[in-house]
């Protein structure tokens, strides 16, 4: 669905997804300076380096017509974090992410998002696979990768070519899924 302004926004049973706004720049930055949020991210962001990251999300918006969505849980409006789909800039294919608030985890909200998320893909933008990837050590989006009936096959699994040969998240595992048949 579209907002009055013009921008896509969509919900599921608990949750809205939606563009960013500039009140999520703060509650953003906080969750990715979390060391237990970013805890197999090769670092945690700065407040300049999250503020970078929202515009490269409006900018992908703008030039593909999906990108990672801001989540708020809808009864309350409280910005949790996003879920959505993006472009890797090392391999070929669509990629569903989340990155949720330590305060957001253990309810659900991430497959509960992804699974909108992958319906957004396959109906409105036609995509016939999306793929998601994760240091092999991150046991919580390996589940919620095979929650929202992800395929896991090891021979996919890479190392990451952004990492040092040295570094604990540098071996990745992937998963697939393909758009339901018509």
């Amino acid at each position: 669905m579209v907002n009055d302004n013009g921008l896509m926004v969509f919900s599921t049973e608990r949750l809205i997804l939606r563009r960013w706004r500039d009140v999520d720049r703060e509650p953003f930055a906080a969750l990715n300076a979390d060391p237990q949020v970013m805890e197999h991210f090769p670092a945690r962001l700065t407040r300049e380096e999250s503020d970078l990251l929202v515009d490269r999300i409006e900018a992908g918006f703008e030039a593909r017509g999906f990108g990672l969505w801001a989540v708020e849980i809808a009864a309350t409006g409280e910005f949790i974090g996003f879920t959505g789909l993006a472009v890797p800039g090392f391999r070929p294919g669509v990629e569903i992410g989340w990155r949720l608030a330590r305060s957001a985890w253990g309810y659900g909200y991430a497959s509960e998002a992804a699974r909108a998320v992958l319906a957004e893909g396959f109906e409105r933008h036609d995509l016939r696979e999306i793929i998601s990837f994760t240091a092999a050590e991150n046991i919580r989006s390996r589940a919620v990768m095979r929650r929202i009936g992800m395929t896991h096959d090891p021979a996919d699994d890479f190392d990451h070519p952004a990492l040092p040969d040295n570094s604990p998240q540098r071996r990745h595992v992937l998963y697939r899924i393909h758009a339901p048949a018509n």
